[in-house]
């Protein structure tokens, strides 16, 4: 008797051992699994332009989306973000938590000033999205098509100002890329950089310069309201339903992309973790509300396959560069 009930207590023991595991277990799967800790995100531009809402955009849907538990973020401007890179690398070797927001225009600069520390030197995580550009003139401009620009350029090409971002920006590049396209010498391209996106609207709409390049988004006010005419997009399809480049006989397509690259000497099940946080933060309405806020198209491309892309784009960016006269 008494070892039949001895029996029957190690059995109820048993069960409750094996219902508490298993409540255990989905407690474990409900609650959500942080991948990472506090995301740290460096970002090499100063606070309120284009990296600085990536970097901190994609912070707030990694904490949205129950992959990090916080996000701290460090904005070190310069040299097109090289002097964050640098900073990154060398202060985050090894930390699985840390991130740096990345673009062409990083690509760009890593091209023009041979820094000692380049993309080679991080992992490759994540490509974001796509930032189309747009290539605009005022309003009461002469020039009323893309094929009126070509023409003045072929023409005399010192004639046709282009304002933009930066010198050796992804805006220069785009010029670069349409000379060479239809058979002008890249270093005849007169460009004029500004400072800043206000910069380069009032000498648009004040007929400064000839033509205007920068983000849709930046534009897309002015193209609403009429001030500014658009003469074509850098997407391969229409952006806000404007011509292409490419279906006005123009072969150029080209994105102020971005993304991010993680830590150098994280093992590759850290860096597959990473991915996974990034690519979950993604898929949360925290980062789709930004995409269309912003204008943004999603572009994702992560890892290995994100790696190659900036190789390619690296050759691509660098060659059009060189032949700019930018770099050397």
């Amino acid at each position: 008797m008494n070892k039949s009930l001895h029996h029957r207590h190690s059995l109820q023991r048993l069960a409750q051992v094996a219902l508490a595991s298993a409540t255990f277990a989905m407690a474990a799967v409900a609650s959500p699994a942080f991948a990472l800790d506090n995301v740290k995100v460096m970002i090499g531009a100063n606070p309120g332009g284009g990296y600085d809402q990536t970097g901190r955009s994609l912070g707030a849907a990694m904490i949205a989306a129950g992959v990090a538990k916080g996000a701290s973020y460090d904005n070190k401007g310069g040299a097109g973000g090289t002097i964050g890179l640098t900073q990154f690398v060398n202060s985050d070797k090894g930390n699985p938590n840390a991130l740096v927001v990345t673009g062409a225009v990083m690509v760009g600069a890593i091209e023009t000033s041979h820094p000692p520390v380049t993309l080679k030197n991080a992992t490759p995580v994540a490509r974001l999205y796509a930032d189309t550009m747009v290539l605009t003139v005022a309003a009461n401009s002469p020039i009323k098509t893309l094929k009126d620009l070509t023409t003045q350029l072929k023409a005399n090409p010192g004639s046709v100002s282009w304002g933009g971002g930066s010198k050796g920006s992804i805006d220069h590049i785009l010029a670069g890329l349409i000379a060479k396209d239809i058979g002008v010498d890249p270093k005849k391209i007169n460009y004029v950089p500004f400072a800043g996106g206000g910069e380069a609207s009032a000498s648009i709409l004040g007929g400064h310069v000839t033509v205007g390049i920068a983000g849709v988004s930046e534009f897309l006010p002015f193209i609403k309201t009429g001030k500014m005419r658009a003469l074509a997009v850098t997407s391969k399809d229409r952006t806000a339903d404007l011509p292409t480049l490419k279906e006005q006989g123009v072969n150029v397509e080209i994105y102020n992309w971005r993304g991010v690259y993680g830590a150098p000497g994280i093992t590759p099940d850290q860096r597959k973790a990473l991915i996974d946080a990034v690519v979950k933060a993604t898929e949360n309405k925290v980062w789709k509300d930004a995409l269309q806020k912003n204008d943004w198209t999603p572009f994702l491309l992560t890892g290995d396959e994100f790696g190659k892309f900036v190789d390619a784009e690296s050759l691509r960016l660098g060659t059009t560069l060189r032949e700019l006269g930018v770099a050397k």
